[in-house]
């Protein structure tokens, strides 16, 4: 047997009590959590290889101040 009235919409929104807006939130805090603790590791990485990078540099300058000198010298 067919059931009468309009058929529902797909895109109607449903309504969720109290409980179950507070689960969902729940879970995108721990994932927000989760995606926040990535996001942190990747930028302590990205600054210790700066850290790196800059050091290098700061040699190239020694090496460069050296022959330099020791250009002049001999």
């Amino acid at each position: 047997m067919a059931k009468r009235g309009r058929p529902k919409n797909p895109n109607t929104v449903t309504r969720l009590s109290a409980r179950e807006v507070l689960v969902q939130l729940e879970k995108h805090e721990a994932l927000c959590a989760t995606r926040l603790d990535a996001i942190e590791k990747r930028l302590e990485d990205g600054s210790n290889k700066f850290i790196r990078i800059e050091q290098y540099i700061w040699g190239l300058y020694a090496a460069i101040f050296v022959t330099a000198i020791a250009g002049k010298l001999f």
